[in-house]
């Protein structure tokens, strides 16, 4: 198949969107597809890269998110490569202009447009004026309008299909969580490796250290975790928590360090490259996340395929993820968080505890990911021949029974 994939978000922005995007792309690749992503210009990215069908639309960057951006035009230019291309299936994977973009294609080439709703937006009103301007309500509306019409939509987690439900849209909606690349998270160093890495990072090779990976958003909670610090080093005195990523809540949780006197117990890593994040899961003892707005919680699948156990805030994914204490632990209140760390920090790894989080990752690879989109895909189009055969049936029945003057 021929798959146009618009998205407002690509690498090397970095984002779970991004990783989705790119995961989805390159498994479709391995599988035999022949995959296009429109998407924006950036910064940091030259304009076209052809050789990889990476195709970029004049942007500039998005209110409140500087670090995101907006396509400004280009739909001639989009409906030129996607006659050139000649798409089977547009795959949009953002509400924004490269969406609108894609539904524009899909109708003008007359193939199935499908939809990958990620983001929870009434978790980021504030973000927008703070919050005065756009509220649920809003978002409820908009989505409606935007999906209607759409010939499937894929929801990542039940959370997102029964937002959708809410929001009483229409199309056909599967859930179908975002697999993870086992072939990158396979990859195991070796423990000079490890040791080299915990060396330049400051911590020795017994020293226990605690991930947390994200975007540093207000939403994710991370001020949260470093509360819970003290608790932890109250029965583990020389914890590490390793905080990786960068945002716009930054300077704020460097401060909330600075004034919890927690300098020495918690670091800043900074952005890492897609390419390197395996080997800080590797690194670490634990997963840690108190993030309350994840739509599909990539970040668990990784530390999962990278056989690290997880404690992370309980969500309608993660009691479908976690249904073993060799995988991880949802909490809710900060003393069973703590709770969980220790647990992790006391049990040494062993074979049977590995061999339970290698059972589960079938589930969750990119391949059964990749293949039930497929499918998905395979369905829009029967579907939309069925539609236009009814359509055809129709109007030659109305011809045929037209009354003659």
């Amino acid at each position: 198949m021929n798959i146009g994939i618009f998205t407002d978000t690509y690498f090397p922005q970095v984002s779970g969107v991004a990783t989705s995007i790119k995961t989805l792309r390159d498994e479709l690749i391995a599988q035999g597809h022949h995959v296009y992503i429109f998407t924006t210009t950036d910064p940091k990215a030259k304009h076209d890269d052809v050789e990889n069908g990476i195709y970029r639309f004049a942007s500039i960057p998005f209110v409140s998110f500087s670090d995101r951006r907006i396509a400004v035009r280009g739909v001639f230019r989009a409906i030129k490569l996607a006659k050139k291309f000649q798409l089977d299936i547009v795959h949009n994977q953002t509400e924004f202009a490269l969406g609108v973009m894609g539904k524009t294609v899909a109708k003008h080439l007359h193939i199935p447009c499908l939809h990958t709703y990620h983001t929870m937006y009434q978790d980021y009103l504030h973000y927008i004026a703070n919050g005065h301007i756009l509220k649920p309500n809003d978002v409820a509306r908009l989505a409606h309008l935007y999906l209607k019409n759409i010939s499937g939509i894929i929801a990542p987690s039940d959370r997102v299909l029964d937002t959708l439900t809410s929001y009483h849209v229409e199309s056909p909606i599967r859930v179908i969580p975002t697999g993870i690349n086992l072939r990158v998270y396979s990859k195991r160093d070796s423990a000079e490796e490890i040791a080299n890495l915990r060396a330049k990072l400051g911590y020795r090779e017994e020293t226990p250290v605690l991930l947390s990976l994200s975007r540093l958003a207000y939403e994710k909670n991370i001020h949260s975790l470093i509360e819970a610090m003290p608790d932890i080093l109250a029965h583990k005195p020389d914890a590490q928590l390793l905080i990786v990523g960068d945002g716009p809540a930054r300077h704020t949780l460097e401060r909330q360090v600075r004034e919890m006197q927690l300098n020495d117990n918690i670091n800043f890593a900074g952005e890492i490259s897609n390419d390197e994040v395996y080997h800080y899961y590797q690194m670490a003892d634990v997963f840690v996340s108190a993030s309350d707005s994840e739509s599909q919680g990539l970040t668990y699948d990784e530390a999962l395929a990278s056989d690290l156990p997880i404690v992370v805030m309980r969500s309608e994914y993660t009691d479908q993820l976690i249904d073993d204490p060799a995988i991880g632990i949802s909490f809710q209140k900060r003393a069973d968080l703590v709770k969980g760390v220790l647990f992790y920090l006391n049990q040494p790894k062993n074979s049977e505890s590995r061999l339970r989080r290698q059972q589960k990752l079938h589930e969750i690879s990119a391949e059964v990911f990749v293949e039930k989109v497929v499918q998905f895909y395979q369905d829009c189009q029967n579907d939309m021949a069925v539609h236009d055969e009814l359509n055809q049936a129709e109007k030659s029945h109305r011809l045929f029974h037209r009354p003659r003057s």
